[in-house]
Formats: structure tokens, sequence, C-alpha cells
């Protein structure tokens, strides 16, 4: 078998946390590569659009850039739709979480604290909540975005989420999903999976 080399930088979270999760759960055997910040400079060269995650599998070469490295593993491991339409619907919330990252990750480079404090607060009660009212509409009777199975939009969902729902975002409250039911329920319904729970007990017990 190939080698199958899962590279992003080592913390619990964060757009390679999901791609991890993935191939856990699919029971793959790859190098789990946690990149040290020190190493990265140097690194960044060698991938594919300068970012983080890279999947590389001996033989093929590197793939980058999140999605496409979740999606490939849910094609490939049959976490992902087969059902072109319904694959299209996972990718478009895959994107959409994107879009919320890239809005949220703006205000990490705000220098005043009032002024951070002021845009985090505008994004929670703003954008924030309208970004949760879209992907609300998009899930039905769940737990999960396809019903009762899990996919790789689920994990991707879980991890961003979570991360706000823990706080980890300063200014910008655990509670700030809280009219969404069905989202927060997703979240939870990933951490209550079996092999998630298995996956995080694995790490703890590493640490």
């Amino acid at each position: 078998m190939p080698t199958i080399t899962l590279s992003y930088f080592d913390f619990d979270g964060g757009r390679g946390e999901d791609s991890r999760l993935a191939l856990y759960i699919a029971g793959v055997d790859f190098v789990d590569d946690r990149v040290k910040p020190p190493t990265w400079p140097a690194r960044k060269g060698s991938t594919p659009f300068g970012g983080l995650p890279v999947l590389e599998i001996e033989g093929k070469g590197k793939l980058g850039q999140s999605n496409a490295v979740l999606t490939y593993i849910g094609r490939a491991y049959d976490l992902h739709p087969k059902d072109l339409w319904e694959a299209a619907r996972h990718e478009a919330i895959m994107a959409a979480v994107e879009e919320l990252r890239i809005a949220t990750g703006a205000t990490t480079s705000i220098k005043d604290e009032d002024a951070k404090k002021r845009a985090r607060e505008e994004l929670a009660s703003g954008l924030m909540q309208a970004w949760g009212a879209s992907v609300e509409a998009q899930l039905g009777d769940g737990p999960f975005v396809g019903g009762a199975e899990l996919n790789v939009v689920d994990l991707k969902l879980f991890v961003s989420v979570r991360f706000f729902l823990r706080g980890g975002a300063d200014y910008i409250g655990g509670d700030v999903f809280a009219a969404f039911p069905k989202l927060t329920g997703l979240v939870d319904a990933v951490a209550k999976h079996p092999k998630v729970v298995a996956y995080y007990a694995a790490r703890r017990a590493a640490s």
C-alpha cells in the first residue's frame, strides 16, 4: 500500500483536523505529520499553494486546499455522497464554512483591542447569525447533513462550529449559534460518534 501523509499544524483544530478525523474514521493507516510553527517557513515553498493541509500519496503527489483534500478522502473512503446533486450540496456547505473562517480570520490582524472587540461582536450578531440560519436551512431530520450517515461535511462543520461553541474566539460567545438547534445538534452528534470519541481518547493518551 502506498504511504499516505497528511501534513497540518500541530494542534487539534483548524483546516486539517477534519481530514485527520476522516482518515481515522475510515480506518486508513496514515502518517499524521504535525508541523511545528518554527519549521513552517522552510516547508512552505514545498506545498502546492503555500498553505496547509497537504495530503501526499506515494506515487501520486501532493494535494493542497482543505476542501479538495477533505472531499478526496470522502470520495475515496465512502464518507461523501455518490449522488452528484447531494455531493454538490455537501460541498456547498463546506465552501460556506470556509467563507465563515475567512470572515472571522480577518479580525485576528486587528491590533487595537477595542476595535477587535467591536468587529467580532458585529460578526457574532450579524454575519454569523445569517450564516447559521443558512446552514440550519440545509439540515433535515439529522442528526447529520445527509441524515443518519456521517460524512466529511459533518466533520468540517463539527471542527469549525465547535471552535466557537467552546469560546475559541475572543468576544464571540459560546452561545453564538444557540438559535440553531439542528446545527448545534449535529456538532453534538459528531462528538458522540464512537470513532470520534476513540480518536480523541487516543490523542489524550498520546499527549
